[in-house]
């Protein structure tokens, strides 16, 4: 690890709109700008070492993986929605821990987190040029220019481009026009309802009691099936009335 990171002992987190987590603040103010500074949590962490799986027949390189990123658990809660995270010396890969991890970016140029995004976007070149036939190979600099067009883009509209994101961008990448065997999959009809959760009964009873959720029209056929399951009196014969007491 680059000794221009070992005076990071802690930093402060908190959750984003977007459901990210930023950094707020750090034990080296001096080399760490926490001014859209984002970090990968646990959660995270998990889905970025089972896509990476798959590249490791490409040339994936799990030494620069790890030595790209920065690992911290949380210490405790200190109020106003931040937590405090320690940093640690474990092996993302083989640590038991739920680990946040946080790139090395303090060389943005030529540091380990931009080797790790070259070296990804190399490995899943190769996966994409063995697993799709394309009418000429794909090639890193017409991905990276894809990637990057779409970074910029966020950079205009004032959005932090959070890390993880950065990552599955490359990770998750096909040209327009193609898909993948996993892209197939993942449309399997059979697989649909899967993602949908089971609703107990009282959920259930609330959603059908929420006007909100009633599409127009629906009020006026309530109040019409109410009208038909009241009891309704018997018809009389005409010419009579009721029997006076």
């Amino acid at each position: 690890m680059a000794k221009a990171t070992t005076t990071l002992d802690w930093c402060l987190i908190r959750l984003g709109d977007d459901h990210n987590w930023w950094i707020t603040e750090t034990s080296d103010p001096v080399r760490w700008d926490v001014d859209g500074l984002s970090i990968i949590d646990p959660r995270q962490v998990d889905h970025l070492i089972e896509v990476v799986e798959p590249l490791r027949d490409y040339g994936f390189d799990q030494d620069l993986f790890e030595g790209a990123f920065i690992l911290f658990r949380i210490e405790k809660e200190v109020g106003k929605g931040n937590v405090r995270l320690k940093r640690v010396k474990d092996s993302v890969f083989d640590s038991d821990d739920k680990l946040f991890a946080l790139a090395d970016t303090l060389d943005e140029e030529n540091g380990p987190y931009a080797d790790l995004l070259d070296h990804l976007t190399r490995c899943r070149v190769k996966m994409l040029n063995d697993v799709i036939d394309f009418e000429s190979k794909l090639t890193v600099d017409e991905v990276e220019d894809e990637l990057r067009e779409a970074q910029n883009a966020d950079f205009i509209e004032g959005n932090a481009v959070h890390t993880f994101n950065e990552l599955n961008s490359i990770l998750d990448y096909v040209p327009e026009g193609y898909e993948t065997d996993e892209d197939n999959e993942d449309k399997d009809p059979d697989d649909e309802d899967e993602d949908i959760p089971d609703l107990d009964a009282e959920e259930e009873e609330k959603l059908k009691n929420d006007q909100s959720l009633k599409w127009d029209g629906d009020e006026d056929d309530d109040d019409e099936a109410s009208e038909e399951s009241k009891p309704k009196e018997p018809k009389r014969p005409e010419g009579h009335s009721k029997k006076r007491s």
